[in-house]
């Protein structure tokens, strides 16, 4: 069984259909890389796998559980990172850490020290209020927020859109940390530099999504825009 196991699962707006009959698995150690055209829908899978968003029909497994009917799973398991800020502006840095750690068995305290908020330069603004940001560190904060609870599972949507080159680094050694030690990521981009980590690349279009080589995105990508 699968760590996360996507059976047949469908969304539809009113009488549009975004997501048709979508399978896929993702296994701990593994880097799921999801590319497609601007609007189709990559969006709305990712926010339905990280239980933000609920499908029309379908389900989705965690670790063998079936989330759908058991939405704390959701919660428990994944790291969900959207391309909108999650953030509140008008708190400062460590509040909104302090937010997200709450109710987990962590120590907000140890991580300023050794874990992602060091990792990623947090440490360094605690006292700056959100609104206050960079769009680089406001991203790093989203990140470092979503691994409060120490997730096994981390989903990200372009997570490197508009930053600049060294957060776009920093982010790319993060995941390739994460899942060398056994952690399972799910992520959509258009970026080389994210693409390369994947294990396994699906192409959404149409609705559909469907398992492509590796190393195919270029001319997969250059195909659409025809």
């Amino acid at each position: 069984m699968a760590f996360i196991q996507v059976e047949n699962v469908t969304k539809n707006y009113r009488k549009n259909k975004i997501l048709n009959g979508i399978n896929l698995e993702a296994n701990p150690g593994e880097c799921i890389v999801i590319i497609g055209a601007n609007g189709c829908g990559k969006s709305t899978l990712l926010s339905i796998l990280a239980g933000s968003n609920k499908p029309s029909t379908g389900a989705i497994y965690i670790d063998g559980e079936n989330a759908i009917t058991n939405n704390n799973l959701f919660d428990k398991k994944i790291g969900y990172i959207p391309q909108d800020n999650p953030l509140m502006e008008g708190l400062s840095v460590k509040d909104n850490l302090r937010f997200w750690y709450m109710g987990t068995k962590r120590s907000m305290e140890q991580d300023l020290i050794n874990g992602a908020p060091a990792i990623f330069g947090v440490n360094k603004f605690l006292d700056k209020r959100v609104e206050q940001l960079s769009g680089g560190m406001k991203k790093r904060l989203s990140i470092c927020a979503a691994l409060a609870k120490n997730p096994p599972v981390l989903i990200l949507d372009e997570p490197g859109a508009s930053l600049d080159i060294v957060c776009k680094q920093e982010i790319k050694d993060y995941i390739s940390r994460y899942i060398s030690v056994g952690g399972t990521v799910i992520l959509a981009s258009h970026e080389d530099y994210e693409i390369e980590l994947a294990t396994k690349m699906y192409l959404l279009n149409d609705g559909v999504l469907c398992q492509v080589a590796l190393g195919s995105h270029n001319e997969i990508m250059k195909g659409l825009a025809r």
